[in-house]
């Protein structure tokens, strides 16, 4: 029996094109931020970028203005490098967005991925900068009045114990050393026991440890750190071996090398917080959370169901008008709210030349030295919620103001950890891509909406 063919069996005159014509809505969310946005600005501001980045300005010159498009538009709509690449050579909007309606060429996933790795965080800190500048050059946004707060952005990584950190750094050498030269691959292939040995105990503190005591545990725990030591031990002396030979290595062969230098000198941290933790019981400081990414750190929160998150601290500020400033820490320490509460206006003082006139901020910030460092920066109205029974700076009509506005900071900081931004748990397997998703959230969330204002302020009704 033959196969009937899909699609119509009527013959057609003419051959459908596969060009369609669109006309696209110019109320359309897209379209109308292609045309409030200062492209000419941005250009400068990346390009001020790509020269303090590279080297050398050889090669063909990029396309910016499609690239400059294709963050953007990923900005706004939280989506994968590869479906950005779909939807800006598909969808007629993005490519309007993109200005690459009158061309058949559209960046692809790596060159999309490479470029939004050259701007770093700091580079769309700065876009985003531009965006809360448009703001309030637009009147949408009001610079003297700043509320901050502080967040915690989660990595996506398992949580981490130590049967668990172990487990994946004898995975992750195994299948890095087979192709990361001769000497590594025989080093794998010698301690072939030790690695079988150590996924036998692994395996079995996970399916018999559940209802064993304390001390049983941590003697499991012990003997499968005293086969990774003999691994660490083996490792170090085939590195050694294979240094002089590292230079032969090509592709693949580099990133397996560099992959195993990272996760020896990882482990060499960790092995002693994990003998520490054995010994005393309490957990070593700087506590190695992620092999994968050893910047990563504990951010206690004390929230219900959750005190503590693993992945990096962040400082928000919002100035009135609902427009958010991000501040990426690179240690716990950096992002603290009682340093955070200073800093932020300072930073605030840094992109707009003046201190706000009035600043709240919660409790956690509240000290009398950090009252006095405000009314020294210029802030009149200092509304930090007191701790204990002392009395607020600010009372009537300015302190409810400055209550609002603060509680209102909550609501911007759940928005841009919504699917829909990708802040919270991002797809990074660096701290500094890390830093990338949290700018690139922000950045997406003031954009969205600065159209959405100026729309409701010229009575539009958006589509798309």
């Amino acid at each position: 029996m033959q196969r009937r063919k899909s699609g119509s069996r009527q013959a057609e005159l003419f051959p459908r094109a596969i060009r369609p014509v669109i006309l696209l809505d110019e109320n359309h969310r897209l379209v109308r931020l292609t045309e409030e946005l200062d492209w000419t600005e941005l250009e400068e501001i990346v390009e001020s970028i790509r020269r303090s980045k590279l080297q050398s300005a050889a090669g063909r010159p990029p396309r910016l203005r499609a690239l400059i498009g294709a963050v953007i538009f990923r900005a706004t709509r939280h989506m994968t490098y590869r479906d950005t690449e779909d939807q800006i050579r598909h969808y007629a909007p993005a490519r309007y967005l993109c200005a690459l309606t009158e061309t058949d060429w559209t960046p692809d996933a790596n060159t999309i991925q490479d470029f939004e790795q050259l701007l770093g965080e700091d580079g769309l800190k700065r876009l985003n900068e531009f965006a809360v500048k448009e703001a309030v050059a637009e009147g949408l946004a009001d610079p003297r009045v700043l509320v901050a707060d502080t967040t915690a952005q989660e990595a996506a990584v398992p949580y981490p114990n130590e049967i668990g950190l172990m487990a994946t750094f004898l995975t992750a050498v195994c299948a890095a050393g087979k192709t990361a030269g001769i000497h590594l691959k025989d080093f794998v292939r010698s301690a072939a026991p030790l690695f079988a040995a150590a996924k036998r105990k692994v395996r079995e503190y996970r399916l018999f440890a559940l209802h064993k005591t304390k001390e049983i545990k941590n003697k499991m725990v012990a003997g499968v750190a005293t086969l990774v030591e003999k691994v660490q031990r083996g490792l170090t002396q085939a590195i050694k071996q294979a240094e002089a030979k590292k230079q032969r290595l090509v592709r693949y062969g580099k990133v397996a090398w560099a992959k195993t230098m990272r996760l020896h000198q990882t482990m060499t941290r960790l092995l002693p917080q994990i003998r520490y933790w054995l010994k005393t019981g309490y957990v070593a400081a700087n506590k190695v959370i992620s092999l994968q990414i050893p910047e990563l750190y504990s951010v206690v929160r004390g929230k219900v169901g959750k005190t503590v998150e693993f992945g990096l601290s962040w400082g928000i500020t919002r100035l009135k008008g609902g427009f958010l400033l991000a501040t990426m820490g690179q240690s716990r320490k950096d992002v603290m709210d009682s340093k955070f509460v200073v800093a932020a206006v300072r930073n605030h003082m840094a992109l707009f030349g003046r201190a706000p006139n009035a600043y709240a901020y919660d409790r956690g910030g509240y000290s009398l030295d950090s009252v006095e460092a405000l009314r020294q920066m210029g802030v009149r109205q200092v509304g930090l919620a007191p701790r204990g029974r002392a009395d607020w700076e600010v009372k009537g009509r300015v302190k409810t103001q400055l209550m609002s506005e603060r509680a209102q900071v909550e609501g911007c900081i759940g928005a841009i950890k919504s699917s829909r931004y990708g802040f919270h748990r991002p797809k990074a397997r660096s701290v500094e891509m890390m830093g990338v998703c949290g700018q690139r959230a922000v950045l997406g969330f003031n954009l969205n909406k600065l159209v959405r204002e100026l729309a409701k302020r010229e009575e539009i009704v958006l589509v798309g």
